[in-house]
């Protein structure tokens, strides 16, 4: 009897021992990533107020809208010509993944434009978009026009200012 004993609680032992061993396993995930093509962006027309009369005593602005019209405004002291000159907003191309939303940021500080014979400046501020102030590239490409208000005042130098620089538009993917 002690001989069965011994051996049934070796077997229980045995039994406890072998499902102890069993209860840990292992399972394993695949990882992956996806790298979509990145999203660039490139000037294609640069900006232009085009042509301005300013007043002897006020000062004005002359606001560029994305859609490449323009209206005076501040304290009237600017007058748009019939002789407009080129009128342009800037204009860029932002390519990347067809079907991608991006967001678009626009500079905050004022940019400024120099004539070089004077070396009078003026000031470009609130610059604007569109769109604006996200995107979608459908197709994989969209176009952003983006304007601004031309600070000018009164009695400003005649002359042709510019920055060779520019401003900076920045986009990414949301």
């Amino acid at each position: 009897m002690k001989k069965l004993i011994a051996l049934f609680a070796a077997i229980v032992l045995v039994s406890g021992l072998s499902s102890t061993l069993k209860a840990q396993t292992t399972a394993y995930a695949p990882t992956s990533a996806t790298v979509i093509t990145p999203i660039s962006i490139a000037k294609g027309v640069d900006m232009n107020f085009g042509t301005l009369a300013v007043s002897a005593t006020l000062a004005g602005t002359v606001i560029l809208a994305p859609d490449n019209s323009r209206t005076t405004g501040g304290a009237l002291g600017v007058t748009l010509p019939n002789i407009k000159g080129t009128v342009a907003a800037a204009q860029f191309t932002v390519s990347g993944l067809a079907g991608s939303t991006y967001s678009i940021t626009l500079p905050t500080t004022p940019l400024t434009i120099t004539d070089p014979v004077s070396t009078k400046t003026m000031t470009v501020s609130n610059f604007t978009s569109n769109p604006t102030p996200t995107g979608i590239l459908t197709g994989g490409s969209q176009t952003i026009n983006v304007g601004a208000t031309l600070n000018v005042a009164a009695a400003q130098t005649a002359g042709a200012y510019t920055n060779a620089t520019g401003f900076a538009v920045t986009v990414n993917y949301n």
